[in-house]
């Protein structure tokens, strides 16, 4: 995997390499098949069919962490997070907070923007049952350090949607010479630490997904808070 290792030198470059990728022969032929047996409320949409590259601002104060793309979701609209409940809910909670330009996102052309916030995950193409191996993460794992490289310079609070992304998130700052204090994940917990003078803050927050909303276990209240308390932190509200 050496030629994923920090080579990219803009957040532009990084994306293209995103999403020409094709090394994990489970995740490429599962999001190509998805892509053209497709879900019946889409038959008639071009699914993307393609590795995801993250969103928001190329410079964030703030980077929010999630799986992977969802099947019919991220694979088929091509932006993270879109086109899915779960998107519904975090793009509704940041357009409650004052960060997201509105409050649904549908597609890469529905004028979409974030302020000061980027949304990034873990694995970049949408896995069977929404779970990537170990070995697909570690695979995945240059794409995400090459981009908290790029965004080292002005980001300073970090939100983890999910135990998934919470652990690739300090496990990929820890490379890059990150002393994160240890912290079991937990929706709300939270960790404070410094690296070369600068505070960072990382928050948990359990994944918008259906299996979490619809049972109550994350409310909209909960959401927005977490969001809001990274976003204060880093400067942004």
């Amino acid at each position: 995997m050496e030629w994923l290792g920090r080579l990219y030198k803009s957040i532009e470059l990084l994306d293209k390499a995103i999403i020409k990728c094709h090394q994990c022969p489970r995740l490429v032929e599962w999001r190509e098949e998805v892509a053209v047996t497709k879900r019946k409320a889409y038959e008639n949409e071009k699914y993307w069919g393609k590795p995801v590259p993250g969103f928001g601002s190329s410079k964030p104060k703030m980077l929010i962490v999630g799986l992977a793309p969802g099947a019919h979701g991220a694979n088929r609209t091509g932006r993270i997070f879109t086109g899915d409940s779960s998107g519904d809910w975090l793009y509704g909670s940041l357009h409650r907070i004052g960060i997201a330009k509105i409050a649904t996102s549908t597609s890469r052309d529905d004028g979409q923007e974030l302020r000061d916030t980027r949304i990034s995950m873990a694995v970049r193409c949408a896995p069977p049952e929404n779970k990537p191996t170990t070995e697909e993460r570690d695979a995945c794992a240059p794409f995400f350090e090459n981009e908290l490289e790029l965004i080292a310079p002005t980001v300073r609070s970090f939100v983890a949607l999910g135990s998934f992304g919470w652990q690739v998130l300090i496990k990929s700052l820890k490379t890059q010479g990150h002393k994160v204090p240890a912290e079991k994940f937990g929706h709300g917990s939270t960790i404070k630490y410094s690296h070369d003078g600068v505070n960072y803050l990382i928050v948990g927050s359990y994944h918008p997904s259906q299996q979490n909303t619809f049972t109550g276990k994350l409310t909209k209240p909960m959401l927005d808070s977490v969001l809001k308390k990274a976003a204060k932190f880093a400067g942004i509200l």
